[in-house]
C-alpha cells in the first residue's frame, strides 16, 4: 500500500502492529528515448508490488539524486550529495521518530551510492533501527535475469525498456548500440559526455520482448518481496 493513499490515523494504527516500511529512491535524468523518471518510476512500481501482498506501506519516491555527470542533457536534475544526504537523514529521522523500525531502502539509481555511507553512520546513532538499501537492478536475482537474456545491457539500454517507462509515439532504434568506454567516461565532463553518448544509450540494445523484460521484472520483484519478508537482525 502507498503512503498516498493513507491518512496519518492509518498509519498510526500500522505502526501499531509492524515497524517496517519502504522508502524507493530515484533520479530525474536522461535515458535516452526513455522517460527522465525511470530510476523514479521503477523505483516506486518494484516497491510497491512488492510490498503490497505483506501490507507493508511504500513511501512516495524520492525522486531526485545526484546525477552531476548528466547535466548537459536537457530535463535532467542533479541535487549535491550533501543536499541529497542531508534530505535523506532528516527522511530517515521522521521514520524513526515514528516507530518504523525496519526500514527497506529500494534504490533505482547508481548515482545514489553515497546513501550507503550514510546509512551506515546513522544506523551507528540508531540502534534499534534497520535499514536494508538495495539496488534492485543489479541485484543477484534480477541481475541474472538479464545476464541470461543480453549480457550487453547498460544505462538506457533495453534493460530499462518496460512497458511503463517508455513513452508514447517515440521509436526506438532498431540496432544494438557498441558499449560505451566506462574508464573514459568517467573522466568526461557533462558536454564532452554529452557529445561522446550522443543519444545517451551507453550500449546495448534498446529494446527487448516484453515476455523476456517480465522475466526480470518478476525477479526484481521476488528477490525484494524476500528482502522485505525476512532476514532482519
Amino acid at each position: 500500500m502507498r503512503i498516498a493513499e493513507m491518512n496519518w490515523m492509518m498509519v498510526e494504527e500500522y505502526v501499531r502492529r509492524d515497524d517496517r516500511c519502504v522508502l524507493p529512491l530515484g533520479s530525474t535524468e536522461q535515458h535516452a528515448y526513455l522517460s527522465l523518471s525511470v530510476d523514479s518510476i521503477l523505483a516506486e512500481r518494484l516497491a510497491v508490488e512488492a510490498a503490497e501482498p505483506l501490507g507493508v506501506p511504500v513511501f512516495p519516491v524520492l525522486a531526485y539524486g545526484i546525477t552531476p555527470y548528466f547535466r548537459a542533457f536537457p530535463g535532467t536534475i542533479t541535487l549535491r550529495a550533501q543536499t541529497y544526504l542531508s534530505i535523506l537523514r532528516d527522511i530517515l529521522d521522521a521514520m524513526a521518530e515514528q516507530g518504523f523500525k525496519r526500514i527497506l531502502i529500494v534504490n533505482g539509481h547508481g548515482g545514489n551510492a553515497p546513501a550507503q555511507g550514510l546509512i551506515g553512520e546513522w544506523t551507528a546513532e540508531h540502534r534499534d533501527v534497520r535499514i536494508k538499501f538495495h539496488n534492485w537492478w543489479n541485484a543477484p536475482k534480477a541481475w541474472a535475469q538479464v545476464q541470461a537474456i543480453d549480457p550487453v545491457a547498460s544505462h538506457a539500454s533495453w534493460m530499462e525498456n518496460f512497458p511503463w517507462t517508455r513513452l508514447a509515439n517515440t521509436d526506438m532504434p532498431s540496432e544494438q548500440k557498441p558499449m560505451s568506454d566506462l574508464e573514459l567516461i568517467r573522466q568526461l565532463d557533462p558536454k564532452s559526455l554529452r557529445a561522446y553518448l550522443k543519444d545517451g544509450n551507453f550500449g546495448g540494445r534498446y529494446q527487448r520482448d516484453d515476455e523476456e523484460m517480465m522475466k526480470v521484472w518478476g525477479a526484481g520483484v521476488e528477490e525484494t518481496r524476500q528482502l522485505l519478508s525476512a532476514g532482519w537482525a
